[in-house]
C-alpha cells in the first residue's frame, strides 16, 4: 500500500509477538523505534522479519519508561489476565502484575498521544463484563478518549475468521471535532491464494496421525456424516478437527490458535495440513516475509506464533482510521 504522511509518527511495538502489529503500521508509513517481547522463540521470528537493529526492551512490566525513546503511538496485543481484586483498587501500585497497568504507566510517563490495543473477543464478557469496564475506566482516568469494537479479520483482507476486540485511544487534549470511524469491511480474498505451501504437508495413511483422524470421523459426533471420497472431491475445502465434531469451511479458514493445530484442507484430491507458512499468510504477512522463515523456524513454532499474532491487515485498517481522524494521513 502506498501512503503519504504529514508527519513521521513513531511507535513502539509492545507485547510484540512476531510483529504483525508493527507490519500493519509500517504499511502506513509509521516508523518503529523499538519493541518489547519476552518469548525468545517469538523474538527469533521477529528478527527474521525485521532484522537485528532495534532493541528488545523485554518485559514491559520491568521497563523504565525513561529508557524508551520518544514515540507517538503504542501498539500492543496485551494478554487478558484475571482482574481478581475488583472493588479493592487503591491505584496503579495494586496492579503491577496486570499488563494493562504496565501499558498505562508507560502511556502516562511518555504523555503518549495515541494507542491501539488488541485482545481476544472473550474480554467483552470476561467476569461478566467487569474486566472491560475496568480497562475502559482506567484508560479514561489516564486521560484518553477510547473507542472499542470487535472486528473480524475476515472483513479486512484475509480469509480467516478471527474476532478480536480493538481499542483506539486518543489523548483527550488532542480530541478534535472529527468523528472516529472504524474501517469499512472489504470482501475477503480467495482462500486458494493462501493455501499455497508446496512443502511436505500431505496428510494420508502414511502419517501416524491419519489413523487417529479416521477414528475421529467415526466418533459419536461424526459417525456416518462424512465420507473420505466425497471430502477429497471438494477442492480447497477446509476441515477443522479441533473440536469433537468436524467443521467444514469454504473460502475461509477458522480462527488460528496458539495450540491445537488441527486444520486440514483439500488440494488436488489430497488432504494437507495447514502449514506455518500458510498461517503467516492468513495473518496478513506477505509471502516474501514468510519465505524468510523456511528452513529456519520450525513449523510447530510458526503455527503457534501465527495463532497468537494480530492480523496485519486489520491493524493496518484500524491504523488508517486513526490517522484519518488525526489528519496524519492523506
Amino acid at each position: 500500500m502506498t501512503t503519504a504522511q504529514k508527519n513521521n509518527l513513531k511507535f513502539v511495538d509492545f507485547c510484540a509477538g512476531i510483529g504483525a502489529g508493527r507490519l500493519g503500521l509500517q504499511n502506513l508509513g509509521l516508523n518503529c523505534v523499538g519493541f518489547s517481547e519476552i518469548d525468545k522463540y517469538a523474538e527469533r521470528t521477529y528478527r527474521e522479519f525485521f532484522g537485528e537493529e532495534e532493541k528488545n526492551h523485554g518485559d514491559l512490566m520491568k521497563i523504565n519508561p525513561d529508557d524508551l525513546p520518544d514515540f507517538d503511538l503504542m501498539i500492543a496485543g496485551f494478554p487478558c489476565q484475571s482482574f481478581s481484586v475488583i472493588g479493592q483498587r487503591k491505584g496503579m501500585n495494586d496492579h503491577r502484575g496486570q499488563i494493562i497497568y504496565g501499558l498505562i504507566k508507560i502511556m502516562n510517563a511518555k504523555n503518549l498521544p495515541y494507542f491501539i490495543l488488541e485482545n481476544v473477543k472473550g474480554l467483552v464478557n470476561h467476569e461478566g463484563g467487569k474486566t472491560l469496564k475496568i480497562i475502559l475506566e482506567e484508560l479514561d482516568k489516564a486521560g484518553y478518549k477510547v473507542y472499542h469494537r470487535v472486528l473480524n479479520s475476515l472483513d479486512y483482507g484475509v480469509p480467516q475468521m478471527r474476532e478480536r476486540i480493538y481499542f483506539v485511544g486518543i489523548r483527550k487534549d488532542l480530541v478534535n471535532g472529527n468523528n472516529f470511524e472504524w474501517p469499512k469491511s472489504v470482501f475477503p480474498p480467495d482462500v486458494q491464494d493462501y493455501l499455497v505451501d508446496n512443502g511436505e504437508m500431505e496428510f494420508n495413511e502414511k502419517k501416524r496421525a491419519y489413523e487417529t483422524f479416521l477414528k475421529y470421523l467415526d466418533n459419536k459426533y461424526n459417525k456416518g456424516l462424512f465420507k473420505i471420497e466425497k471430502l477429497l472431491k471438494d477442492n480447497y475445502l477446509v476441515l477443522d478437527t479441533r473440536q469433537s465434531d468436524l467443521r467444514l469451511y469454504r473460502n475461509k479458514v477458522p480462527t488460528l490458535r496458539t495450540g491445537r493445530h488441527g486444520v486440514l484442507y483439500v488440494r488436488n484430491g489430497k488432504f494437507r495440513r495447514l502449514s506455518g507458512f500458510e498461517s503467516l499468510l492468513l495473518q496478513g504477512f506477505p509471502k516474501n516475509m514468510g519465505e524468510k522463515t523456511k528452513g529456519k523456524i520450525a513449523d510447530v513454532y510458526l503455527l503457534s506464533q501465527a495463532g497468537n499474532a494480530m492480523t496485519v491487515s486489520t491493524i493496518e485498517a484500524v491504523g488508517k482510521s486513526l490517522l484519518n481522524y488525526t489528519n496524519h494521513y492523506e
